[in-house]
Protein backbone atom coordinates (compact mmCIF):
# COMPACT_ATOMS: atom_id res chain seq x y z
CA UNK A 1 0.00 0.00 0.00
CA UNK A 2 1.37 3.64 -0.95
CA UNK A 3 2.74 4.99 2.15
CA UNK A 4 0.40 7.84 1.76
CA UNK A 5 -2.84 6.51 1.09
CA UNK A 6 -2.28 4.76 4.67
CA UNK A 7 -1.43 8.01 6.18
CA UNK A 8 -4.31 9.53 4.54
CA UNK A 9 -6.10 6.22 6.42
CA UNK A 10 -4.93 6.66 9.00
CA UNK A 11 -5.89 10.52 9.79
CA UNK A 12 -9.37 9.89 8.63
CA UNK A 13 -10.49 7.03 11.35
CA UNK A 14 -8.28 9.05 13.97
CA UNK A 15 -10.81 12.08 12.55
CA UNK A 16 -13.77 9.98 13.06
CA UNK A 17 -12.25 8.39 16.39
CA UNK A 18 -12.51 12.28 17.40
CA UNK A 19 -16.00 12.58 16.69
CA UNK A 20 -16.88 9.14 19.07
CA UNK A 21 -14.77 11.03 21.67
CA UNK A 22 -17.15 14.33 21.94
CA UNK A 23 -20.13 12.42 23.11
CA UNK A 24 -18.42 9.60 24.58
CA UNK A 25 -16.29 11.93 26.93
CA UNK A 26 -19.83 14.66 27.25
CA UNK A 27 -21.84 11.61 28.13
CA UNK A 28 -19.28 10.77 30.62
CA UNK A 29 -19.43 14.09 32.06
CA UNK A 30 -22.94 14.18 33.22
CA UNK A 31 -21.97 10.85 34.72
CA UNK A 32 -18.81 12.73 37.05
CA UNK A 33 -20.73 15.96 36.81
CA UNK A 34 -18.33 17.82 34.94
CA UNK A 35 -16.35 17.86 31.69
CA UNK A 36 -12.99 18.15 33.89
CA UNK A 37 -13.88 15.23 35.71
CA UNK A 38 -14.57 13.54 32.52
CA UNK A 39 -10.84 14.56 30.63
CA UNK A 40 -9.38 13.52 33.49
CA UNK A 41 -11.16 9.61 33.35
CA UNK A 42 -10.40 9.61 29.33
CA UNK A 43 -6.88 10.74 29.53
CA UNK A 44 -5.98 8.30 32.44
CA UNK A 45 -7.66 5.38 30.48
CA UNK A 46 -5.90 6.67 27.59
CA UNK A 47 -2.48 6.92 29.38
CA UNK A 48 -3.28 3.32 30.48
CA UNK A 49 -3.98 1.99 26.19
CA UNK A 50 -0.61 3.65 25.83
CA UNK A 51 1.09 2.47 28.79
CA UNK A 52 0.37 -1.06 27.21
CA UNK A 53 0.67 -0.56 23.57
CA UNK A 54 4.52 0.87 24.60
CA UNK A 55 5.22 -2.34 26.76
CA UNK A 56 3.66 -4.29 23.68
CA UNK A 57 5.93 -2.42 21.23
CA UNK A 58 8.73 -2.23 23.13
CA UNK A 59 9.49 0.98 22.45
CA UNK A 60 11.50 3.51 24.78
CA UNK A 61 12.16 6.81 24.43
CA UNK A 62 15.77 8.67 23.83
CA UNK A 63 16.05 10.45 26.89
CA UNK A 64 18.79 12.85 25.47
CA UNK A 65 16.30 14.07 22.58
CA UNK A 66 13.89 14.85 25.05
CA UNK A 67 16.27 16.85 27.05
CA UNK A 68 17.03 18.98 23.72
CA UNK A 69 13.35 19.67 23.12
CA UNK A 70 12.20 23.46 23.00
CA UNK A 71 9.64 23.97 26.35
CA UNK A 72 6.52 24.03 23.92
CA UNK A 73 7.03 20.65 22.53
CA UNK A 74 6.08 19.41 26.19
CA UNK A 75 2.20 20.80 25.86
CA UNK A 76 0.86 18.83 23.64
CA UNK A 77 -1.07 17.07 26.32
CA UNK A 78 -2.47 20.28 27.65
CA UNK A 79 -4.07 21.08 24.28
CA UNK A 80 -5.24 17.82 24.20
CA UNK A 81 -7.09 18.35 27.85
CA UNK A 82 -8.29 21.72 25.92
CA UNK A 83 -9.96 19.66 23.09
CA UNK A 84 -10.85 17.05 25.43
CA UNK A 85 -12.91 19.53 27.96
CA UNK A 86 -14.23 21.77 25.35
CA UNK A 87 -15.86 18.81 23.53
CA UNK A 88 -17.43 17.69 26.32
CA UNK A 89 -19.10 20.80 27.53
CA UNK A 90 -20.10 21.90 24.29
CA UNK A 91 -21.82 18.20 22.70
CA UNK A 92 -24.49 18.66 24.99
CA UNK A 93 -24.90 22.12 24.33
CA UNK A 94 -24.24 22.14 20.31
CA UNK A 95 -24.23 18.69 19.18
CA UNK A 96 -21.68 16.64 18.34
CA UNK A 97 -21.63 17.90 13.99
CA UNK A 98 -21.19 21.73 15.68
CA UNK A 99 -18.97 21.02 18.08
CA UNK A 100 -16.56 18.94 15.87
CA UNK A 101 -17.19 21.31 12.98
CA UNK A 102 -16.13 24.55 15.55
CA UNK A 103 -12.97 22.36 16.39
CA UNK A 104 -12.30 21.51 12.92
CA UNK A 105 -12.49 25.57 11.97
CA UNK A 106 -10.60 26.59 14.52
CA UNK A 107 -7.66 23.81 13.82
CA UNK A 108 -7.62 24.98 10.44
CA UNK A 109 -7.24 28.52 11.30
CA UNK A 110 -4.54 28.23 13.32
CA UNK A 111 -2.89 25.40 10.79
CA UNK A 112 -2.76 27.71 8.16
CA UNK A 113 -0.88 30.62 10.68
CA UNK A 114 1.51 27.54 12.03
CA UNK A 115 2.52 26.71 8.70
CA UNK A 116 2.54 30.39 6.65
CA UNK A 117 5.32 31.32 9.63
CA UNK A 118 6.71 28.00 10.11
CA UNK A 119 6.04 28.37 13.39
CA UNK A 120 7.13 25.57 16.03
CA UNK A 121 9.27 23.58 14.22
CA UNK A 122 7.00 22.99 10.99
CA UNK A 123 8.13 23.65 7.60
CA UNK A 124 6.98 26.67 6.13
CA UNK A 125 4.07 26.45 3.82
CA UNK A 126 3.24 30.15 2.65
CA UNK A 127 -0.46 31.16 2.08
CA UNK A 128 -2.16 31.21 -1.01
CA UNK A 129 -5.15 31.68 -2.31
CA UNK A 130 -6.05 27.31 -2.83
CA UNK A 131 -5.39 26.87 1.03
CA UNK A 132 -7.41 30.32 2.00
CA UNK A 133 -10.40 28.67 -0.35
CA UNK A 134 -9.98 25.63 1.17
CA UNK A 135 -10.28 27.05 5.03
CA UNK A 136 -12.57 29.26 3.85
CA UNK A 137 -15.35 26.34 2.19
CA UNK A 138 -14.84 24.45 5.39
CA UNK A 139 -15.64 27.07 7.57
CA UNK A 140 -18.65 28.51 5.38
CA UNK A 141 -19.72 24.34 6.37
CA UNK A 142 -19.42 25.35 10.10
CA UNK A 143 -21.98 28.10 8.93
CA UNK A 144 -24.42 25.07 7.09
CA UNK A 145 -23.85 23.07 9.78
CA UNK A 146 -25.00 25.87 12.37
CA UNK A 147 -27.70 27.53 10.51
CA UNK A 148 -29.40 23.56 9.95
Amino acid sequence: MNPSLLAILVVILAGGATALQAPTNARLATAVASPVNAAFISFAVGTTVLGILAAILHTRPDMAATRALPWYAWLGGAYGACFVVAAAWGVPRLGVAMTITLMVGGQLLLSLALDHFGALGVPRQPLNIGRIAGVGLVLAGVLLVRRS
